[in-house]
This record gives C-alpha cells, structure tokens and sequence, in this order.
C-alpha cells in the first residue's frame, strides 16, 4: 500500500471513484468544493497536476514551435490522481488565485496541446525554474538560481573579469617586487645566493724589472746580513753586506763595538744560515768595521758603484734589520749631498766622535739598519747608512729607541771602500790630516786655528802639511776647494772624505784678508 493509505482515517471507506467524463482528464472529488477552502476539501487537492518544467532550450511562446504530436506507441500519461480513491490522501487547498492547469491528453494517439512558456503564463512557479530563458527589460525579472543568487549579466560578468584581472596583476607585480628585493638584497650582500667567490688577478710571471725596486732588492737581499752582537755590558742589532767571496763585511764601528774584546757576533745571512764572524778591523773616526765568517760557501758579493755619481734626487734603496725585523726594504731619494754631521762621543774624550760628509736620504732607516747598504737605481751600492736624526735626541717618549723622521745619513761608499780596503788589508784605516789643533770653541764663521801659547801643544805640527802650506796661528779657514766652511766639525769632515795626498785649495782669512793657500794632505793612523 502506497503513501496515501496512511492518510485516509481508520474503519471508513471513501467508496467507488466517479468515473470521469470524456475530454475532462481531472477526476472528479467527492464531495463539492468547500467555499472556504477548508482541508482536506479545498482545491486543488493532492491531485492536481505538478507545474510545467520548461526545458533549458525553451524560449518565449512565440519562439517556441508546435508540440509534436505523440507517436502512438507511447502510453498514455496517467496522473497520479488516476489511482484508486482510497489510496489518496486528503486533498490540500488550493489557493484561489491559481488557475487549473491542463494536463497533456491522456487518450493515446490525442495531440499535445501547446503549451503557453511565456513567463506570464507561468505565473508565480517560472521563477522557481532553473533552466528558464531570462526575458523582460527589468531587473526584477531576471532568473533565479536554485541557490537563491541573482545570476549575473554580461556586462556584470565582463566588469567582474576585468577587476580580476587587474587584482591578479597587481598580486603579481607586488609578489615580483617583494622577491626582487630580496633577491637584489641577498645579491648586493652576499654576491650572489650560492658560495662567495671573489674575483682575482691571475697568477703572473714572478720576475721584476731589474731596475724595479722589486727587482733591485731580489737581487740585494742574498747578499745583507743581521748582526746580533752581544758583550759583557751589553747587546745590539746592526745590519752588513757581503765585500768578498771570502767572507768580509762590512758594517758599522757601533754596531759591533758593544762585542770588545770577548764579545760574540752572530751572522744570519738571508736564507737563515747562520755564523761566526771575528773583527778584522774598525775604525770610530769614520764609524766603520769589517768582520769575517769562514765556512761559509756561495757568498755573493754586493757590486760597490760610485758615490761620486749620486746627485739630489735620485732614487735609493735600502736595506736592513730596523728593530731587528730581518729582511727589511724602503725606499726613497737622495734628499741632499756632502753633508756634515758628527756621531758618537759617548766615550766623552771625543775619541769615539765620527766625522762624515754623509748622503742624506728620506728612505725611511731606523735603528737596525746601521750598516746595512744604500743600493742606487741599478743595485750598487753608493753609502753605508749610518745616522739618523730624531725629533727627540735618540729616544721617544716612552723611553725606547726613536724612529725614523725622513733624515737618514750614509757614508759614501767611496769613503767606505777606501777604508775597508785598509782595515781587511793592515787591520787600521789611515786619517788624511791638516796637521793643526783647531779651536772648537771659536763661535764664529770658519774654522780658526788655535792661537799661540793654548793648551795641547803647539797649534801647528812643524814640518807639517800645514806649516809647509803657510798656515799660522790664528788663522780662520773659510773654505775648502771654494766651498764654504762654517766650523771646525765641519772642515774635519770635508778633510775626511779625502785620501791621504790629496791636494787641497783652502782660503784661510788672516788680519781681515783672504788668501789661498795649497795643501797635500798628510796621514795618520786611526783609532780603533
């Protein structure tokens, strides 16, 4: 039994059905229509046909074509109002503004009758059909979905594109440039996302220019040494090159002063060897030494070139041991030539006092290059460097040795051979000498001669070189070969940078005149 035997009241019958007339394809109720609509015996009833359902493709009454008659073979449509009264449930009101609705012939083989799609004709129930054709003007009238949503029109559709495509570019421009910049970020602080790898130079050839400074000190540094000395009171660090292939360099007197008599010197030549090396000879007077190390095979010596070349400007080279850092290389120019200067006079009898016209150079020598060679553009060697003067007399603040200041002083190499020959060939350098005791107290311009009856002896040597050129007592020298002499320190040091026999041209000023006078110099020995 189907739905409709549960809603007919127990222990009734609601009797035969009246059977329906032609043409009327609605069963008849029984019982009359109630005029107030009361259930269960209002219209429509539980039979009454469902709505039409307008397929998709269906358009406007006037669109749409004649139905197509049934084929014959189809059955008749029965409506579910067609079974049995007692299986139907009471019929449900129907309001009374709703218009009957004709259901298609139930006769086999009767024609379809056209149905009315119009939306006026459908009434209340188009707006209910999801495949309805949208018709009207207003806005109203416009489909519903089964959702309940409007559907959208094209211009809605279109605009509603367009903002998304116009909200998807700016997404995409905004991601683009969030990893741009993080991208550009990690770039310009780490080059790049993958390991760091620094741009270099190729390897290039390991030679230099042989006048290149590089190129110069290549060739130098084979042939300097570093001298540790040590001695019963006290130690140092100097610096030497190489004479010979017998083992003779030449240095510093201070340098290896502090060794005495029962001191040691230690040798380290530039590829760590290291040896003994014994005094030859010294001399304070021109702050020179020479010492000797045996055993020691492929000695280069340093090619010695001509101070007598060297003008202001030129560049130099040089090379030590500056606060015992072995190896050492600067560089510079002649910054001036022939100029006086006096070092030592520790010792307080002036014994030790050493008189050199030296080569002045800014390239930078500190204490630890005394000794060490002052090589010229093409690596010979042209002075000894020596000296230095400091802005605070030898020591800086703290009490520690004081630094270069661009003021360098060597002796010239001339000067240097000269002597080095004498002390490796006699064990002592000769001195060229005047032959006069010079007052250093005189203040005035010159170099004058002690006056007669002084303490010391007698202010010129008789049979002297002096006294055979005409010099007397109390005479001022001015100049030496017609260059100015403005103390007695200083016509020592122009004395010096001559050779025993040489002849001089002096302008000595006697009772307010000049005259000149010609000289041959004489020799003495040094002190050691």
């Amino acid at each position: 039994m189907g739905q409709a035997d549960s809603a007919a009241p127990v222990g009734e019958s609601l009797g035969p059905l009246p059977t329906p007339a032609v043409g009327d394809v609605r069963p008849k109720p029984v019982h009359d229509p109630d005029a107030y609509s009361t259930p269960p015996y209002g219209e429509p009833g539980p039979w009454a046909p469902a709505p039409p359902v307008q397929h998709p493709a269906a358009a406007h009454a006037q669109d749409m074509p004649s139905a197509a008659p049934v084929p014959p073979s189809a059955p008749p449509v029965q409506h579910p109002a067609a079974t049995h009264a007692q299986d139907m449930p009471p019929a449900a009101p129907v309001p009374p503004s709703a218009p009957p609705v004709q259901h298609p012939a139930a006769t086999p083989g009767a024609p379809v009758p056209e149905v009315d799609a119009s939306p006026e004709a459908a009434g209340p129930w188009y707006r209910y059909d999801p495949w309805a054709a949208p018709g009207g003007t207003s806005a109203s009238a416009g489909p519903l979905q089964q959702t309940g949503a409007a559907v959208l029109s094209r211009d809605q559709r279109r605009s509603r594109a367009r903002k998304a495509l116009v909200g998807g570019a700016l997404g995409i421009a905004l991601v683009s440039g969030l990893l741009g910049g993080f991208v550009g970020a990690q770039l310009e602080r780490n080059g790049g996302l993958d390991t760091v790898k620094l741009p270099q130079a190729s390897a290039a050839p390991a030679g230099r220019d042989a006048d290149s400074i590089a190129g110069i000190a290549a060739r130098a540094l084979p042939s300097v040494v570093t001298l540790h000395v040590s001695g019963s009171a006290e130690s140092g660090t100097g610096t030497g090159f190489v004479l010979d292939t017998r083992g003779h360099i030449l240095t510093n007197e201070h340098v290896v002063a502090p060794a005495g008599s029962g001191g040691e010197i230690s040798v380290v030549f530039n590829g760590g060897q290291t040896a003994r090396a014994e005094i030859v000879g010294k001399d304070s007077g021109y702050d020179l030494a020479v010492v000797k190390v045996s055993g020691v095979r492929g000695l280069t010596p340093l090619p010695l070139g001509n101070s007598d070349n060297v003008r202001v400007g030129d560049p130099v080279v040089a090379i030590g041991a500056p606060f015992d850092l072995e190896g050492t290389v600067t560089s510079g120019i002649i910054s001036a030539r022939e100029r006086p200067i006096t070092a030592g006079g520790e010792s307080g009898d002036g014994s030790d006092v050493s008189y050199v016209d030296a080569l002045q150079t800014d390239a930078p020598i500190n204490p630890g290059n005394s000794g060490g060679p002052l090589l010229d553009a093409h690596g010979q060697v042209v002075g000894i460097n020596s000296a230095i003067r400091s802005a605070v007399d030898g020591a800086d603040a703290d009490g520690g040795q004081a630094g270069s200041i661009g003021l360098g002083f060597a002796i010239p190499v001339n000067q240097g051979r000269r002597v080095a020959e004498e002390l490796i060939n006699t064990g002592r350098a000769t001195h060229p000498v005047i032959g006069v005791t010079l007052d250093m107290d005189y203040t005035g311009d010159g170099a004058r001669v002690r006056a007669e009856g002084g303490d010391g002896g007698l202010p010129v040597t008789p049979g002297g070189p002096g006294d055979r050129a005409g010099i007397r007592a109390g005479d001022v020298i001015t100049a030496i070969d017609g260059r100015r002499v403005h103390s007695g320190e200083e016509l020592i040091v122009k004395t010096r940078a001559h050779r025993p026999g040489d002849r001089m041209k002096l302008t000595v000023r006697r009772d307010g005149e000049d005259r000149t006078l010609t000289l041959v110099l004489g020799s003495a020995g040094g002190s050691d």
